[in-house]
């Protein structure tokens, strides 16, 4: 191995593979088993594969479907063991692991049955034990597991081996974690449904594989990342043991790798090549590090945390504060829509033309009022011309309860209705014995998308937006009653290009949040880059005039560093975005999917947002009650 990437990886107890993105790193994992797999098909043995559920594999299991169909892979001398499955759960259940494998890979592939080991949760109790034994006795029989893939879960869960989990446990019967079941409550639509018990296999048998594949992708995995492959081995982090094994790759995507100190802070690990971001990222770190404003730093705190080769470079630390000071104060405005009559030379935004017409891009119902409510406002009071797009109904969302308090309503004003009455019976029959999970029909789902869209509508007229001024896209890759979605089409990207054609916005707000816990956010993000470049390919003058602002969701801020522009919000605001936030009443109290925070939204939002402001006022900034942050997506138009 180069012995300068050795430097940089010196604090990482386990080897790191780190891919641009998720699908590139998924092809490198599926590329990883079809090699192995064609190896033994030449030495006409057997491949044992050991396999891992969830969001993250799914991709891996595409492209090894895709290989088969393109006749590059055959596994008809595979067999697999799959690492857990809940318990109590019917092998139908939408939710059962075995259905779940079935659709993503074993009903597209020549792999023989009975080759296919997934623990078997509709089993009595009592058969529990005998039935554990067996399993790791088969694992034993196969001479063990050739590649075991693996996801990762927030408490730093491998399979269902929860914090606790010895290093040497088997297969067995565990109880799941609170954050485990919290984590799921969303795939089961509320955390009362989700099982309290799973079989799994023990963290002793998936480190008796011959390589270990641990995969992890978004922000959401970053600090349990950064703690499996560089913290102590404890069992209160059961993928730490993942330290013991000689042949084990965590494969990463950039956002859950940037945790790791050799791309947090490479300055502490090897010498840098120094550039302006870099420069404004270790002087941020340092100052909140020493909890010392920046024009407070000295030679020596640059010098005693390994940057003294960047003081070497640029002259002095009182140079490299004040570049950076000034670029931390030029972030700051009032004005997100542009000051009109000021100079712009030094501002986030363009004074001219003003108004602008600022489309804001919300993917579901609530998002425009929680992550920018503040910045909304101020548009709308500057006298902007503010549209809202609510890519998604967000239908999903919204409890049954929800449906009858409406229904309710309306037959009470509509007494003598009996149409409406009749449909009112009808819905609560149905909900009265829906399933966990299962799918609402089309007029319920219909029902609460309606729900969702009054209240955008009673949001935006708090905020002082026109009705006319809310579009409600209902992007079709969205629509499908269930948490898993269709991927985008053409169809999504007409609409939101047909929306943008017909506004024609100097300003674009959109969700850059890559945490969302379900990735709608990713994918209607994704749509408008579509879009966008379908104006740029059909050289739509408007595109040349138009800023992207990103603004993150529910889960997570942009760093301090990253953001372009900083929008204060003084207390009066701060109530007015909190009020606009619980004209969401479906979301208020307790939300669908709330993620891993049990806060309402607009604690989060709140929060979140006082934190900004202390972070600048800590920096030396001026203080302010809270502030929202956003970053410039900077599009090619040549």
């Amino acid at each position: 191995m180069d012995s300068n990437l050795t430097e940089a990886r010196k604090f990482e107890k386990i080897h790191t593979i780190i891919q641009e993105d998720s699908n590139q790193a998924s092809l490198f994992v599926a590329n990883e088993i079809a090699g192995l797999i064609q190896q033994k098909q030449k030495d006409g043995k057997k491949a044992v594969i050991g396999l891992a559920t969830g969001s993250t594999p799914t991709k891996v299991y595409e492209y090894l479907v895709q290989f088969h169909n393109e006749g590059r892979l055959s596994f008809s001398n595979v067999i697999t063991f799959n690492l857990d499955e809940y318990y109590p759960m019917e092998p139908d259940s939408i939710h059962s692991y075995v259905r779940f494998m079935n659709e993503h890979l074993f009903d597209h592939i020549d792999i023989k049955r009975e080759n296919v080991h997934i623990p078997d949760g509709n089993l009595s109790s009592e058969d529990i034990r005998e039935y554990c034994l067996a399993y790791e006795k088969k694992v034993e029989n196969v001479t063990g597991i050739d590649i075991q893939l693996l996801g990762i879960g927030r408490t730093g869960h491998i399979g269902f081996n929860e914090p606790g989990s010895s290093l040497n446990s088997k297969t067995r019967l565990i109880r799941l974690d609170r954050v485990t079941r919290l984590d799921a409550a969303s795939d089961f639509f509320g955390q009362e449904n989700v099982p309290k018990r799973a079989i799994t296999m023990g963290v002793g048998t998936i480190l008796s594989a011959k390589k270990i594949i641990l995969m992890a992708w978004g922000e959401g995995k970053a600090d349990v990342i950064q703690q499996a492959v560089e913290g102590p081995i404890k069992e209160s982090i059961p993928a730490t043991f993942l330290q013991h094994h000689g042949n084990c790759d965590f494969v990463l995507d950039g956002a859950s790798a940037s945790k790791l100190t050799r791309i947090k802070t490479p300055w502490l690990v090897e010498e840098c090549a120094w550039n302006d971001h870099l420069i404004k990222s270790a002087t941020i770190w340092l100052s909140e590090r020493l909890q010392k404003a920046i024009l407070k730093l000295t030679n020596e705190d640059y010098n005693e945390y390994g940057m003294g080769n960047l003081v070497a470079e640029i002259g002095s630390a009182e140079q490299i504060n004040l570049k950076v000071f000034n670029e931390l104060q030029r972030t700051i405005t009032g004005w997100p829509g542009g000051k009109p009559n000021a100079d712009d030379g030094q501002r986030p935004e363009r004074a001219n033309p003003h108004p602008k017409t600022s489309l804001i891009f919300s993917p579901h119902p609530d998002d425009d009022v929680i992550s920018m409510g503040g910045t909304l406002l101020r548009l709308v009071d500057q006298g902007h011309d503010v549209h809202i797009a609510y890519q998604t109904s967000g239908n999903i969302a919204v409890f049954d309860d929800e449906v009858i308090r409406f229904l309710d309503f309306a037959t009470a004003v509509q007494q003598e209705n009996k149409g409406l009455k009749k449909k009112f019976k009808e819905v609560r029959q149905f909900l009265a014995f829906k399933k966990p999970g299962q799918i609402d029909s089309e007029e319920i789902q219909e029902f609460k998308g309606l729900i969702r869209r009054g209240e955008a509508l009673a949001a935006c007229r708090y905020c002082g937006i026109p009705e006319k001024n809310a579009h409600f896209l209902n992007l079709p890759f969205y629509e499908t009653g269930t948490v898993k979605k269709k991927p985008f089409s053409q169809e999504d990207i007409r609409i939101t290009y047909d929306l943008l054609n017909k506004l024609r916005p100097e300003q674009i707000f959109a969700a850059g949040d890559l945490s969302d816990p379900h990735g709608t956010h990713r994918v209607c993000l994704e749509v408008i880059f579509k879009a966008i470049e379908l104006a740029i390919k059909h050289r739509k003058d408007w595109i040349n005039n138009c800023y992207v602002w990103l603004y993150r969701g529910a889960w997570q801020e942009w760093e301090v560093a990253d953001m372009e522009m900083a929008v204060p919000i003084g207390p009066k605001d701060m109530a007015r975005k909190i009020n606009a936030i619980f004209k969401h009443q479906s979301q208020k109290d307790s939300a669908m999917f709330p993620g891993n925070d049990e806060r309402e939204f607009w604690q989060r939002a709140e929060q979140r947002n006082k934190e900004t402001a202390n972070r600048y006022n800590a920096l030396g900034m001026a203080e302010y009650e809270a502030m929202e942050g956003f970053v410039r997506y900077h599009f090619n138009i040549n």
